[in-house]
């Protein structure tokens, strides 16, 4: 594990995607996270694919312009892993 994943826990790296699944009590709850996740996505201009159910939510980070990872999905990721209070 590079110390950049380190830096995001509960993130994997599967293929050229950085990508955690998270799981809430109910679809309040998941609904109201991923309008977060959006908020931080147009403040950083960097967008992720989110795919949801009653109670998950799956973020994928890539870069495409990179082919793959750069430093923008590991700042994401550490902002939305900061909505729950996660350290590392």
């Amino acid at each position: 594990m590079s110390e950049t994943q380190k830096s995001v826990p509960g993130w994997q790296i599967v293929g050229k995607e950085l990508q955690r699944t998270f799981v809430f009590k109910n679809y309040y709850e998941t609904v109201s996270f991923i309008n977060a996740v959006a908020w931080i996505a147009n403040t950083e201009d960097h967008h992720p694919d989110i795919t949801f159910g009653y109670k998950t939510c799956l973020i994928r980070y890539s870069t495409h312009e990179a082919n793959g990872l750069s430093g923008k999905d590991f700042v994401c990721a550490a902002k939305i892993n900061a909505l729950l209070k996660e350290k590392a």
